[in-house]
């Protein structure tokens, strides 16, 4: 069986659709943007993203 990934995105984006999505699908983190969901997306290893999810957290991005 081939799962669809299921999108996310951050609650402190509120309720418009300019923001990004995040979906976890086995071991890769895709990224696209809400306006554009069957545009393209970026695909990052699991942990390529908690290491650019940690440099936001700490001011560096």
């Amino acid at each position: 069986m081939n799962e669809s990934p299921r999108w996310f995105k951050s609650s402190y984006s509120g309720t418009t659709s300019e923001c990004v999505e995040v979906a976890s699908h086995l071991s890769t983190a895709h990224v696209r943007d809400s306006k554009r969901p069957d545009g393209p997306h970026l695909d990052f290893s699991a942990p390529a993203f908690a290491r650019f999810v940690t440099s936001v957290k700490d001011g560096h991005a």
